[in-house]
């Protein structure tokens, strides 16, 4: 098993601002992982709100590959196991080789990942948000009025601009809205401000507060007129069960987490606590979002707009329409790199 790592700019077609800042061109990290003549494919962002660099994430894999020569494959979640001490200070780099892998495996067996798992194409799966950054209310508007048929938009949304952002744009929509605070808000704002985002019929809200503020998340769970979904309050596994008495749902997203193998025990872990599961995604390739479309059918909500949000991808496999996705036919993830 040997690895390639070849580094991007992913242009976006808007700058896209939420409340830490504005990014208007992402670098990421595309892995290719060639075995017994077939490759697969990973992907991971650089992110400094995580602290990941191209260069943390290329020397992350670096360090096992050694590990790799000569590796016989059996079973992806073992492999991810076993390299788990060398990877875990790099969960974005974890995630990429675990992606990469499963892409692999799913092609030794001839079939899409998803029907590997044993989902059906019978399956109902929920359609993907689309994000809206923050920016002048014309600008935003505009951005909503390019995907005119999308089912439902999220909102980026600071404290202090953010309810009469959606006023604005509920005016020019009837479509399902979701709000994301990414962390901006304040205690004593959110229960007021879940009940007006209430009567403009917002869906959710992301990550009001600080990542780290469970207990006074575990004062509103409950108390609040709309639910309440972590983010950046849940990276890894072990933060579910941290999540269960502080928030209504959890999004989970692969680079956070170390991939598609950790991803797949924290839904199971959520459900059985009676947490919704939303899977989530940087601003990515279509490499980056096709493992979460594989996820599909076990999610209650999904928020894998990534790739549509760049001037232009990096791939091809992966097919919209209105929202939704349809699940890839081609063995494996069912992405490839553009020629």
């Amino acid at each position: 098993m040997k690895i390639h790592c070849d580094s991007y700019d992913l242009r976006l077609k808007d700058p896209f601002t939420i409340a830490r800042g504005t990014v208007s061109v992402q670098p990421t990290l595309i892995l290719r992982v060639e075995y017994d003549g077939l490759v697969g494919l990973g992907e991971a962002t650089t992110n400094s709100y995580y602290g990941v660099t191209l260069e943390s994430m290329q020397q992350a894999l670096a360090r096992i590959e050694d590990k790799l020569d000569g590796y016989k494959l059996d079973n992806p979640a073992e492999l991810w196991s076993e390299l788990d001490a060398d990877l875990q200070d790099c969960r974005f780099a974890q995630c990429a080789l675990d992606c990469a892998v499963w892409d692999i495996y799913a092609q030794m067996h001839g079939m899409p990942l998803w029907q590997l798992w044993g989902f059906s194409s019978d399956q109902a799966y929920p359609p993907s948000s689309y994000t809206i950054g923050i920016d002048d209310p014309q600008v935003m508007l505009r951005k909503m009025r390019a995907m005119p048929n999308w089912p439902i938009y999220k909102i980026k949304c600071d404290a202090r601009t953010g309810i009469d952002m959606v006023r604005t744009l509920r005016a020019a929509s009837e479509a399902t809205f979701r709000v994301d605070a990414n962390c901006d808000w304040k205690f004593e704002q959110v229960a007021p401000l879940a009940e007006q985002l209430k009567e403009l019929r917002v869906e959710f809200i992301e990550q009001p507060l600080a990542a780290d503020k469970f207990d006074d998340m575990r004062k509103l769970k409950g108390q609040c007129a709309i639910p309440l979904m972590a983010d950046e309050s849940c990276q890894q596994e072990a933060d579910v069960d941290r999540c269960i008495d502080s928030f209504d749902a959890i999004n989970i997203k692969l680079v956070k987490c170390g991939g598609l193998t950790p991803a797949r025990r924290m839904i199971a872990r959520a459900k059985q606590n009676g947490l919704q599961v939303m899977v989530g995604c940087m601003t990515e390739s279509s490499i980056g979002i096709a493992p979460g479309i594989h996820l599909l059918p076990l999610l209650d909500y999904a928020d894998l707009d990534g790739a549509l949000l760049l001037a232009e991808d990096l791939a091809t496999g992966l097919n919209w329409k209105e929202g939704f996705c349809e699940l890839p036919t081609a063995p494996g993830l069912g992405v490839r790199l553009r020629e």
